[in-house]
């Protein structure tokens, strides 16, 4: 069975850094195209990054440029999202996604109703 499982959340103050992971198992050939989205209560689930394994490339929302990177593990069962000088627009429930509706992995980070197998998330909480 598929099973993507976040980590690394929790609280920082402002300016500070977190490293979420996410470790998958039993992906298909298109979970090679995997993301980070995040969430707040009463907000459409806003994608943060889109990595593919298999181009190398990754991309990032404007939000986020600069200040997030995202980098797969030698395994390639590790996806991790590396967060610095958090804000606390930040905040959020950070979920891992991979596979791609249509197969392949558009530059376009997406909608999270583009991705077919989503982790249960980790929360992030940026606060003084």
């Amino acid at each position: 069975d598929v099973q993507l499982v976040e980590s690394g959340g929790g609280s920082v103050p402002p300016g500070g850094s977190l490293r979420l992971a996410c470790v998958s198992s039993g992906l298909p050939v298109t979970g090679k195209c995997m993301a980070w989205f995040r969430q707040v209560p009463g907000q459409e689930r806003e994608g943060v990054a889109r990595f593919s394994s298999a181009s190398g490339h990754t991309n990032y929302a404007d939000s986020v440029k600069g200040r997030f990177t995202v980098s797969l593990d030698s395994s390639g069962n590790t996806l991790y999202l590396q967060m610095n000088s958090l804000r606390s627009e930040d905040t959020g429930m950070y979920y891992c996604a991979a596979s791609r509706r249509g197969g392949g992995c558009p530059l376009r980070i997406g909608r999270s109703d583009d991705y077919l197998h989503w982790g249960r998330g980790t929360q992030v909480t940026v606060s003084a």
